[in-house]
């Protein structure tokens, strides 16, 4: 089950956040436990995903980390995480995976979930023309709450080629123009959900073994790790097979 929070409790969110979240450390080398061997991975990343309310979030979030999916999903109501751990050239890497609220009403206290975020996965419905108009309000909301995260711009529900009014030539083009990775998605039938995860993961991996100091003073000022655009990041997400 996708653990679920309302987002007026606050003493909840603290405390789940405090439980599932260690703010101080972001890989094992850092965690002063590393040297016991309780850590099962090599690197902890936490994702963001955002988007309007109905475009097909939390379906995503189901199916790379359940391999699920379900036409009655409900709306979410604050914030609902899960975590899964993947294998990245070589590195064990733990994701928790964050999945907003889309209505306007959460948009300030879901500001908080952005704190220590390394890579958001910004979701627009190829169906709603609307929801891919606000793509660039969501990537400016990005800039006003971290100082330099990976990115990836996914339009989820591709199956619905009769419905389409966004198209991929034109959602492509943007990404391109905004320097960010694409993908087009369809959590229904499982189509680039696992690819886009990958390709996001490496996104912030590639960062952050590009320039380790830079997240580590980042870091230690932030509480949480912001990595900077290299040369690296930017050659990896030209190698990232987008949909």
């Amino acid at each position: 089950m996708v653990q679920r929070i309302k987002l007026f409790d606050y003493r909840k969110l603290s405390e789940t956040y405090d439980e599932h979240w260690p703010q101080d450390y972001k890989t094992v080398s850092e965690h002063p436990s590393a040297m016991a061997g309780t850590r099962d991975y090599d690197h902890l990343f936490k994702l963001l995903i955002i988007g309007d309310s109905g475009v097909g979030k939390s379906s995503l979030l189901l199916r790379f980390a359940d391999n699920t999916f379900s036409e009655n999903y409900i709306t979410t109501i604050g914030v609902d995480f899960k975590i899964r751990t993947m294998d990245i050239n070589g590195q064990r890497v733990k994701l928790q995976i964050w999945d907003t609220a889309g209505q306007e009403r959460f948009r300030t206290i879901t500001s908080t979930y952005y704190r220590g975020t390394h890579g958001v996965v910004v979701v627009y419905d190829v169906t709603n023309g609307e929801s891919f108009g606000n793509v660039k309000r969501w990537l400016q909301e990005i800039e006003n709450n971290c100082d330099s995260v990976q990115k990836v711009l996914v339009g989820n529900k591709c199956e619905e080629t009769d419905r389409r009014v966004v198209l991929e030539s034109d959602a492509r083009n943007y990404a391109q123009s905004m320097n960010i990775a694409f993908f087009e998605t369809s959590a229904k039938e499982d189509k680039n959900v696992e690819p886009m995860f990958t390709c996001i993961t490496s996104l912030v991996l590639t960062a952050k073994l590009a320039n380790p100091s830079s997240a580590s003073k980042d870091q230690h000022r932030s509480g949480g790790v912001s990595l900077k655009d290299t040369s690296g990041s930017n050659n990896q997400k030209k190698k990232c097979k987008c949909g």
